[in-house]
């Protein structure tokens, strides 16, 4: 069956369900197939969209007012977007900042990102929230039909997020030394060291005072950029390691700390090449600290499990209780599955709980520096109340750097 497309718009969205919703579309032209899903954030659209969390995912931006603060590359959290697409309730708004640099249209364009606007994205977060995500087409074409049937066969046929290994796909190849996007660029920074104070980015570091620091070895299975500026802010040298490197490779880099990071995909199938690399490090007495599949991950290398949500935690405005203190922390959070509170080890301690639905959000181990939270405490967007948590790791760091040392001695 052909559909013929109404004289407003050649955009929809085609639900596993057979639902369809009809659009005006930005961004890109063409069809993609991912998982439907919705961000609750009322800020950082750009962020969002360029997290490689959200490989083959769509999102529905719950909150109407999009692109009015157009676009800024310092904003992106990668060099490209792994969102398959994002739908919106109104057409993005022209921006209004001064720190914009690009259109939000003209930006999803350059990065082949499909976006569909006009929908009833209340009706269809009521949707997943009641009966939990979908698979999804999302269409913006310049021709004017397109077979519903063969839509519909396209996304039955793709085998979801669930088993899906997509870290790797998105992860860097290769190891570096983290620096500042046009860092290196900047022949005159020594000369001028006033010029970007206000920004709080890690060029304000002098890099021979940085070398003498501590050193964090930070495992990719899809960073952010903005981790990586908090871990490089602490005063720390950070070096960034593919997320299939051995145990030994980074042993050999005599870290002071080691960090893991996001990324997308179900953490049962990462954790098939990740357990042979984390299971060494886990009594190699290192501070660890573990964030969102980092989280997931390192659950797993202790023995625990993880399991698809019904339609995942996506927004900044999530409260997470720490269960020691009864402290209340309001958080930034992306993960479409969980690690089974049940299936935690003796030698893990649930530290944190959401609030939302009783979800783990935290593990401690008892007998070593390693901890973890499901949630982002680098808030890109987000709250800034998680922001403790680097200081804890590098507290952690500097008694192990200290440790170090002494032995040396």
């Amino acid at each position: 069956m052909a559909f013929s497309y109404p004289s407003r718009g050649k955009s929809a969205l085609l639900l596993e369900d057979g639902s369809l919703h009809l659009g005006s579309g930005i961004g890109a032209f063409g069809t993609a197939i991912g998982e439907l899903c919705f961000n609750t954030s009322m800020s950082g659209y750009q962020e969002i969209l360029s997290d490689p969390s959200y490989a083959e995912q769509i999102i529905v931006f719950s909150f109407p007012h999009i692109g009015n603060v157009g676009v800024c590359q310092a904003d992106d959290e990668s060099e490209r977007v792994y969102a398959r697409g994002c739908i919106f309730a109104q057409k993005p708004s022209e921006s209004s900042s001064w720190r914009s640099e690009d259109d939000f249209s003209a930006w999803l364009a350059s990065r082949a990102v499909i976006g569909v606007y006009g929908l009833d994205t209340r009706a269809l977060v009521r949707g997943l929230r009641d009966g939990g995500a979908q698979k999804a087409a999302i269409i913006n074409e310049e021709r004017a039909f397109f077979s519903k049937k063969a839509g519909l066969k396209k996304i039955r046929d793709w085998s979801g997020l669930l088993g899906a290994e997509l870290a790797r796909g998105v992860a860097s190849k290769e190891q570096y030394r983290w620096q500042e996007p046009n860092e290196d660029k900047d022949k005159d920074k020594d000369k001028d060291k006033d010029k970007g104070k206000d920004k709080g980015l890690v060029e304000n570091h002098g890099r021979a005072k940085r070398d003498k620091r501590l050193h964090i070895v930070a495992i990719d299975f899809g960073i952010k950029r903005n981790i990586l500026r908090r871990l490089s802010q602490c005063g720390a040298r950070v070096t960034v390691v593919p997320p299939t490197s051995s145990d030994a490779s980074i042993l050999q880099l005599e870290p002071d700390g080691i960090f893991l990071s996001n990324g997308p995909g179900d953490p049962a199938a990462s954790a098939r090449y990740a357990d042979s690399m984390l299971k060494p490090l886990l009594s190699s007495n290192i501070p660890i600290f573990g964030i969102c599949l980092g989280f997931q991950l390192l659950s797993h290398a202790f023995g625990a499990r993880s399991e698809k949500m019904s339609f995942g935690h996506h927004g900044a405005n999530h409260p997470v209780q720490e269960i020691q203190t009864g402290r209340v922390e309001i958080t930034s959070q992306n993960h479409s599955f969980m690690v089974s509170l049940g299936s935690l080890p003796d030698e893990l301690e649930a530290t944190h709980i959401s609030l939302f639905d009783k979800s783990l959000e935290g593990f401690s181990a008892k007998n070593s520096p390693i901890f973890a939270v499901q949630y982002h405490p680098e808030a890109s967007p987000g709250p800034h109340d998680s922001c403790y948590l680097f200081d804890r790791f590098f507290n952690d760091c500097r008694k192990y750097s200290a440790s170090k040392a002494s032995k040396r001695k």
